[in-house]
């Protein structure tokens, strides 16, 4: 099975791929819907979350404040450094934990005929891709793309965040020409949708 890495700055569009993957048949993981999934109220996850960081980080309901979290740890790099530590172990598991389910079910559905290529493939949605070493269990990594302005516009719009904050937040990631550089495929999203979905169906034509 050939497992597709997908990166990317925050506001370069991965979502937007993820959901047009998704819609076109594939399996995507998505790194982030998994950490949302292990700090639910009552996890073992949030409570680790709430000893490093305080009580402040959880709402009235019990679940996480993750605007209150974001000002936390990107303000400042150690906690930003603890944060992953304690995240980024139980999400890489948890990927390779499905990896092996969805080969399995593969594998049981090619049993029975050939299933075409969409059973063939398996792609994860990982912000920190490189970051956390996921690439190093990938086949190939697909880094989408789009300029600074385009990225802070989009999440400005998106997010009603300052300007400040966003740039705050794209300096604490791997820097775009280092993940451009390390790429296998990249997307370029500074245009339409309409164009990134071309390049998608494009490389999905010689998997």
């Amino acid at each position: 099975m050939k497992i597709i890495g997908l990166t990317g700055g925050i506001g370069s569009g991965k979502s937007t791929v993820s959901n047009y993957l998704t819609e076109k048949g594939y399996h995507v993981l998505d790194a982030d819907q998994i950490a949302r999934e292990i700090v639910l109220p009552g996890s073992e996850m949030l409570i680790r979350l709430t000893a490093a960081f305080g009580d402040e980080i959880i709402n009235e309901d019990g679940t996480l404040n993750r605007k209150k979290l974001a000002a936390i740890v990107f303000s400042d790099p150690e906690k930003k450094k603890t944060l992953d530590g304690l995240m980024h172990t139980e999400i890489l598991e948890l990927i390779h934990e499905r990896i092996l389910r969805y080969r399995e079910k593969a594998e049981t559905v090619a049993a029975k005929g050939d299933p075409g290529k969409k059973y063939r493939v398996i792609f994860i949605d990982a912000p920190l891709l490189f970051e956390t070493g996921l690439d190093k269990n990938v086949s190939e990594v697909w880094v989408i793309d789009a300029d600074d302005e385009t990225r802070i516009k989009r999440i400005m719009e998106r997010d009603g965040l300052e300007r400040e904050e966003i740039l705050s937040r794209i300096n604490s990631q791997m820097p775009r020409d280092e993940k451009n550089r390390r790429a296998d495929v990249i997307l370029d999203n500074t245009g339409d949708q309409e164009s990134l979905y071309r390049q998608i169906d494009m490389l999905l034509e010689r998997i």
